[in-house]
């Protein structure tokens, strides 16, 4: 085991800061990981990378980035109950107290402890570096028929997607429309695919993002945004517009597309964070008794049962990643996570598979 590493900094200025660290040692309950793939979320953009705008729940300590990461255990510390050296495992990427009502429900993300709620790559050390490390309780054993760029993107994005969608409900019945097309709405995609969603209609404003939902066959239309797009989607329904909505995009005008173009008695879920929507309640949502929900990343249980279904599947989250970067190039990897266009990036500090 070497005694130092390198690990990856976000100053807050669009730079990475890459340092050497040492190599950290596992307390109590606590395991080491070889960082394998380590993947970037759109909130790693959106509060860190450009400026430090995050507060409480978000907020940056200055710790090593990275909260989207799988990797193999090295090293157990005492106490561990469960997962032992030489396991593939992807981690939750909140900590929390494991006692309030909200952890015991599984829902580490909304930990009410100000003292032990911290997120992985927000206020503990993450998974750009290469090594990490990880509470045994936050860890979700990874099948070797999965790669370490699926267990990562499960790790968040995939997860945030299937939890959104359980809410609403998915099946055969329901032509479902995706605004924002980014890795979260590509994953909402791949996994209606295998919902069963009738019929998907994604929605984005970069070319270069539906592109890649045409290419992966992850929505049976594919429209660029603009002010005729609830009118479109219910040419694409029959005229009466979706039964499902998802956005992803948290930009407005997408939002309350999403909300308009859902017919009566529809469902729409919020999974897209930041920004703002404007509606006028009764005609867009009262007089058509329609519901929207909201929704913030998962329960560990539910991240759990994903990666069974994956399985079952044969999904690979990893067919969304258009771009890998070695660690020492994690500095071009987030400059081209801004900019938007591409799917999901990945850094690989170790071998992906």
């Amino acid at each position: 085991m070497p005694n130092s590493m390198k690990a990856a900094y976000l100053p807050g200025n669009s730079t990475v800061e890459m340092r050497t660290v040492s190599v950290p040692k596992p307390a109590h309950g606590e395991v080491l990981l070889a960082v394998k793939a380590s993947t970037i979320c759109g909130s790693d953009i959106r509060c860190i990378y450009h400026e430090h705008l995050g507060k409480g729940p978000e907020g940056y300590c200055g710790v090593i980035a990275g909260h989207e990461p799988a990797g193999q255990v090295v090293e157990a510390g005492p106490g561990c109950r469960r997962f032992k050296v030489g396991d593939r495992v992807l981690v939750y990427h909140i900590s929390g107290c494991g006692l309030c009502p909200d952890c015991r429900r599984g829902f580490m993300i909304s930990c009410t402890s100000a003292e032990y709620r911290r997120a992985y790559g927000w206020q503990r050390d993450g998974g750009m570096a290469e090594f990490m490390i990880a509470e045994e309780k936050d860890l979700i054993l990874l099948p070797d028929s999965l790669t370490y760029l699926d267990g990562a993107q499960v790790a968040c994005g995939f997860g945030t997607v299937y939890e959104g969608l359980e809410k609403i409900g998915i099946s055969g019945n329901d032509a479902v429309l995706i605004t924002g097309l980014g890795p979260v709405g590509l994953a909402a995609g791949a996994l209606c695919r295998k919902l069963g969603a009738e019929k998907i209609i994604g929605i984005d404003v970069l070319d270069e993002r539906l592109e890649i939902a045409r290419s992966l066959d992850l929505c049976d239309h594919v429209l660029r945004s603009g002010p005729g797009n609830v009118q479109q989607v219910r040419d694409l329904t029959g005229g009466h517009g979706v039964e499902r909505a998802v956005d992803c995009s948290a930009n407005a005008e997408a939002r309350a597309t999403a909300i308009r173009a859902t017919r009566k008695w529809g469902r729409m879920v919020m999974i897209g964070e930041g920004g703002s929507v404007t509606f006028n309640p009764s005609p867009d949502i009262i007089h058509d008794q329609k519901t929207i929900y909201g929704s913030w990343v998962s329960s560990i249980w539910r991240m759990e049962e994903l990666v069974e279904k994956l399985v079952r599947w044969n999904l690979h989250p990893e067919d969304i990643v258009t771009h890998r970067f070695t660690l020492d190039q994690a500095a071009d990897a987030y400059a081209l996570m801004a900019t938007g266009k591409c799917g999901k990036v990945a850094v690989c500090p170790g071998e992906a598979r």
